[in-house]
């Protein structure tokens, strides 16, 4: 009992010191002080001065499991990681969860690195569009539950309507211009997302939601289409989860003779040839437009697949110049049948069309784009970019 009394000695003059507080100790005349608790409130006294000493010395100890949910649960509120990264951030930097934020930014843009080259196939379509021309851009991730994400979605619609500001001198002639992806990566951004917020770069944006989402996300590729005057831009985005976005988009452009003819009537007719051009898949607009590279392979499969008949050379010429043919209704837009009523094809529709505003309405450009198209072809090849189907 004595080694005891000795052992708390130093420690209690220390706890009073520290205090600056008298918990009623005597001390002996030994040589060695020995505190002499007179009541059991001496000993609360000292066991509450030690528990508060030891609560002073460990700021290491972590909260409570409920608390330590809490801040998990509004740390990934505000950033969307994954749970074990919104953990390990908040241990790293002991539960203070504006350091923990900092720290998975850091975390996040490292990974994003890592993982920039990996295949990503999935992903969105944007648009964005005005009277006089409209933006489609591509941007990739990994899988489809990345794309369903409302951030991704939100970073989607936000580089279309960028993309559309976009001014190019190529882009004041009508048609379906490429977007420069460098320079479009390089602009400034005002994001005012809860998750995503305040003034960055196209391309700083790209790399913090490819962070916050653990995975691959780029910017493939962008295209602007600008309407001819007179005339009208028709739109559809097949497999769309909200305005803007989608899998497929079948995008063209209207010109119409006279200025003063009904736009509403051409805009509804454009609306379905829209959802015509992401259903039937043409090629090229008109039959003299289908390439002789085109034509000439086609020629050569269909000539073989005739000459397996046995067939005289004469009918061999006729059975391959009557599916040439139906290979033009299946690729040239004008020959094909519209989709909305099989009765007619594109030519004779927009021929009804015409007689109906009371001026010639033609076809100026169509644009058709899906996503990943190409991707699996261009990891293996070195050959270019594929480009969206367009007049």
């Amino acid at each position: 009992m004595a080694l005891c009394r000795n052992a708390k000695g130093p420690l209690s003059r220390m706890l009073t010191t520290r205090s600056g507080v008298s918990y009623g100790q005597r001390y002996s005349t030994a040589a060695t002080a020995i505190p002499i608790y007179q009541s059991a409130d001496d000993k609360t006294a000292f066991r509450y001065a030690f528990g508060v000493l030891s609560r002073r010395f460990s700021s290491q100890t972590p909260p409570a499991a409920a608390v330590q949910m809490t801040l998990i649960k509004q740390l990934r509120e505000r950033t969307s990681a994954p749970i074990k990264d919104v953990k390990a951030s908040l241990v790293q930097c002991n539960w203070d969860i504006e350091a923990a934020q900092t720290d998975l930014r850091k975390r996040g843009k490292v990974l994003a690195m890592k993982k920039a080259g990996r295949i990503a196939t999935e992903g969105l379509l944007a648009l964005a569009q005005n009277e006089g021309k409209a933006a489609v851009i591509e941007l990739n991730c990994e899988t489809d539950f990345v794309a369903r994400n409302e951030i991704f979605q939100y970073l989607a619609l936000t580089l279309a309507k960028q993309a559309l500001l976009v001014e190019n001198a190529s882009q004041l002639v009508s048609g379906v211009h490429p977007v420069g992806l460098e320079s479009l990566e390089e602009l400034k951004l005002n994001l005012e997302h809860p998750k995503i917020s305040g003034d960055t770069t196209v391309q700083n944006a790209i790399t913090e939601v490819a962070a916050m989402m653990g995975e691959n996300v780029r910017l493939r590729r962008g295209f602007v289409m600008s309407a001819p005057s007179p005339g009208v831009l028709s739109s559809y985005l097949h497999t769309s989860p909200q305005p803007g976005l989608g899998r497929i988009v079948g995008l063209l452009s209207l010109e119409i003779e006279d200025g003063n003819s009904p736009l509403d009537t051409v805009q509804r007719v454009g609306s379905e040839l829209a959802v015509h051009l992401v259903a039937a898949k043409p090629l090229f607009l008109t039959k003299e437009g289908v390439s002789s590279d085109a034509l000439e392979s086609e020629r050569e499969i269909l000539k073989s697949q005739a000459e397996s008949t046995g067939k005289s050379q004469m009918t061999i010429e006729k059975m391959v110049e009557g599916r040439l043919r139906k290979y033009y209704e299946e690729v040239v837009l004008m020959e094909q049948k519209f989709v909305m009523n099989d009765t007619m094809n594109v030519k004779t529709l927009l021929s009804n069309l015409s007689k109906e505003v009371g001026s010639p309405v033609k076809i100026d450009n169509f644009f058709r784009m899906e996503v990943g198209e190409g991707i699996q072809r261009e990891e293996v090849s070195s050959a270019d970019e594929p480009v969206a189907q367009a007049a």
